[in-house]
């Protein structure tokens, strides 16, 4: 199939596969209507990208090291059509490692990523946490995200949230059943990690229409491997009075809380 620069698959109306990306080669991907931004229509959204970017850096560099923390730099737009990921180990260790990764469209980097694994041990006898769990998907309220943003990405998402969320504070759960990669299954993390960055879009706290309140980055640390299906969000945004907010989630697995999430928010009234 012919590829357009800068265009999802499937942006002039032709079939294209339920998955968030094509491989093309190795390293190559191009970008399917799955992954479409929400703030402008020939972007990605940074949650599969984010996914991707970590699923290549998991099954590239394969160890038995776990996942303690990954970040996402926005270095710019995230566009659509052909890229490459880029991926090279920057701190090898018996027990603690440090992995960069990245997102390339020709000379320029839209995603760089920075992975910390730690070697696994036994502390089952001093385990302890002080994250309220949440309640189940099914005891939440379907909600369909697409009523407050747009693009393919948001429609690929099924959502519950609370009750009581309220502008800036909510509790929700997502999950999708579109993979990352067409006829691939996702790294166990990755399948997580690619529904995180909708937290920013979990609890507005002002109408897209009124403040754009894009983030820049997302830092997710875990406490353990989560296990992917539906990813649960505690959280709370804060806008402040210069110009800066965060997004700020407790995350949750189907076995109760499995980290956190944050963003920084860059806020401009329309």
């Amino acid at each position: 199939m012919p590829i357009t620069p800068n265009r999802h698959l499937g942006h002039d109306h032709m079939a294209y596969p339920a998955a968030y990306y094509v491989r093309e080669a190795a390293h190559r991907f191009v970008s399917t209507l799955h992954s479409q931004g929400a703030w402008q229509p020939g972007e990605q959204h940074l949650a599969p990208a984010a996914g991707l970017v970590l699923a290549e850096a998991e099954r590239r560099l394969p160890s038995d090291k776990l996942i303690s923390r990954v970040s996402f730099d926005v270095l710019g737009v995230i566009h659509s059509g052909p890229f490459t990921v880029d991926v090279r180990m920057l701190r090898p260790g018996r027990s603690i490692e440090l992995i960069e990764a990245s997102m390339r469209h020709g000379d320029q980097i839209s995603v760089q990523a920075r992975i910390w694994r730690l070697a696994a041990s036994d502390t089952t006898s001093v385990q302890g946490l002080e994250w309220t769990a949440l309640p189940a998907p099914e005891a939440l309220d379907p909600v369909t995200m697409s009523t407050i943003w747009e693009g393919g990405f948001i429609s690929t998402l099924q959502a519950r949230r609370g009750a009581d969320n309220r502008a800036g504070r909510g509790r929700s759960w997502l999950r999708t059943d579109i993979p990352l990669v067409d006829g691939e299954a996702d790294p166990p993390v990755a399948g997580f990690a690619k529904l995180i960055d909708t937290a920013n879009g979990l609890a507005v706290r002002q109408h897209p229409e009124q403040v754009f309140f894009a983030n820049v980055d997302l830092t997710v640390h875990f406490i353990r491997q989560p296990v992917a299906g539906w990813v649960g969000f505690d959280t709370r945004v804060t806008f402040g009075p210069t110009g800066l907010g965060e997004t700020f989630s407790v995350l949750s697995d189907a076995q109760g809380p499995v980290g956190t999430a944050a963003q920084s928010l860059t806020l401009r009234l329309r």
